[in-house]
């Protein structure tokens, strides 16, 4: 059975760091590609960053680029999401997706979800 599981959240200042993992069960977490959204009050999710299966490559969203930085622990089948210089616009519900199949930032992609976690950025 595939299970994918945030941890990390956490309320942090501005300017701060926070480092999300992503610890997958089910599957060889290199086979997959692994997706990063966010989804914040009142809107929409929104895809953050992705490794792609295999050589994984990677995709970053505007907001985030050069502030994020996800890798992979295939010993570990984790996914891990760096954050620094977090600002308040980041705070939101992180989640972390998985499937075998696709490429790209967009949710509705992805079959696999995690339930969750919850980051706080304060002002």
């Amino acid at each position: 059975e595939v299970q994918l599981v945030e941890s990390g959240g956490a309320l942090v200042q501005g300017g701060g760091s926070l480092t999300l993992s992503c610890t997958t069960s089910g599957f060889p977490v290199d086979e997959y590609t692994i997706g990063w959204f966010r989804q914040a009050p009142g809107k929409e999710r929104e895809g953050v960053s992705c490794i792609s299966s295999g050589k994984g490559r990677t995709i970053y969203a505007n907001s985030v680029k050069g502030r994020f930085t996800i890798y992979r622990d295939s010993v570990k089948d984790t996914v891990y999401l760096l954050m620094n210089n977090l600002k308040p616009e980041d705070t939101a519900v992180y989640y972390c997706a998985a499937d075998p199949g696709i490429w790209g930032l967009r949710a509705d992609m992805y079959y696999y979800w995690g339930q969750g976690t919850q980051v706080t950025v304060s002002s």
